[in-house]
């Protein structure tokens, strides 16, 4: 099996690479747009601004294999600043496009009286079926580090939310298109669960 971490220059490359390991499996960061079409299965980290990532994405010339890949139905995650871009934009950087593979848009954390971004451990509330959560504790507590997330034109393919002063989203899917807002490879066990779900998943 081959998972392609696509490296752009703007995601947490090295821990995503180690938990990976750690389950027994070769992940390589890459930039190369033939390994990530050749990959069995492909995560996009992301960490910075939307902007920036997109723009860099660009500059990659990977926008258009990201959405090769996705509409090709190969297992796809996505990984905090990784599952915003999959949307048509963010109030982050207004105008900047987005991937535009799921509708909706990424919003600020509406939180009055709690510091923004949210930042530490917080629970799961699992509101829709996906694969990435076979088997884990209840409640499962997960590692946030953001200031902005999702709102889905479609609310369906949330999977998750977490409270933060009222409902943030905290995970989507469709299919084999899966992305969470928090980071699993700083998530302890129940992270590595979910990239261990990730693996088993069959295109």
């Amino acid at each position: 099996m081959k998972i392609a971490i696509v490296d752009y220059g703007m995601g947490n490359l090295y821990s995503v690479g180690k938990a990976f390991t750690r389950l027994g499996v070769a992940a390589a960061a890459t930039s190369d747009a033939l390994a990530i079409r050749r990959a069995d299965k492909i995560v996009l980290p992301g960490v910075g601004a939307f902007g920036d990532c997109m723009r860099n994405l660009e500059a990659c010339g990977l926008v258009e294999v990201i959405r090769e890949v996705v509409a090709a139905g190969k297992p796809f995650l996505g990984i905090c600043l990784g599952m915003q871009l999959l949307f048509e934009g963010s109030e982050e950087d207004p105008g900047v496009p987005g991937l535009g593979i799921l509708p909706g848009l990424v919003r600020r954390i509406d939180a009055p009286g709690m510091k923004v971004p949210q930042m530490g451990w917080n629970s799961l509330e699992l509101t829709g079926e996906s694969p990435l959560f076979a088997g884990l504790p209840a409640p499962a507590y997960v590692y946030f580090v953001h200031s902005y997330h999702a709102v889905p034109a479609d609310g369906k393919v949330v999977t998750a939310v977490t409270q933060y002063g009222g409902q943030v989203t905290a995970a989507v899917g469709r299919g084999n298109l899966q992305a969470v807002q928090f980071h699993p490879e700083k998530s302890g066990t129940v992270g590595l669960k979910i990239l261990e779900n990730f693996k088993e998943l069959e295109q």
